[in-house]
């Protein structure tokens, strides 16, 4: 409304609430930012038609966290396991080559000279009974 003066005359007139760019009212979204936080929006009736829903999403979600902690828990063990394999594999070719080299005949004879074993220097031969002279 217009006075004599052509001011507006702003206590006469009423407020629209301003509105957001999807053309919602700001006190709107406000009452439902309210409702949700302390908790009256449970109680609507269409909110307890969609609770089946709810309940079905929230068990797809502890699934879905469960899946992930088992996956890398999965890829944790592989991992640890991979590196117990490379570490075994080492470990099988040093003491091979080990065996190896103390299964050489210098070696052999090196250790046994000590005890009085000496190194057979004529072949063996096959003994064979039940043959006369």
């Amino acid at each position: 409304m217009n006075d004599i003066t052509g001011r507006k005359n702003t206590l006469l007139e009423k407020k629209e609430p301003k509105k957001d760019k999807h053309g919602n009212s700001k006190r709107a979204i406000g009452k439902t930012a309210h409702s949700i936080l302390d908790g009256t929006f449970l109680t609507r009736e269409s909110m307890i038609r969609q609770l089946p829903f709810l309940l079905y999403l929230a068990f797809l979600a502890i699934i879905y966290i469960t899946n992930s902690v088992y996956a890398e828990k999965n890829v944790i063990e592989t991992d640890r396991l991979r590196k117990e394999m490379k570490e075994l594999r080492y470990n099988y070719i040093t003491t091979k080559s080990q065996l190896m080299f103390i299964s050489k005949q210098s070696e052999v004879s090196k250790r046994i000279k000590p005890t009085g074993l000496k190194e057979a220097t004529k072949p063996a031969f096959k003994l064979i009974e039940g043959k006369g002279k």
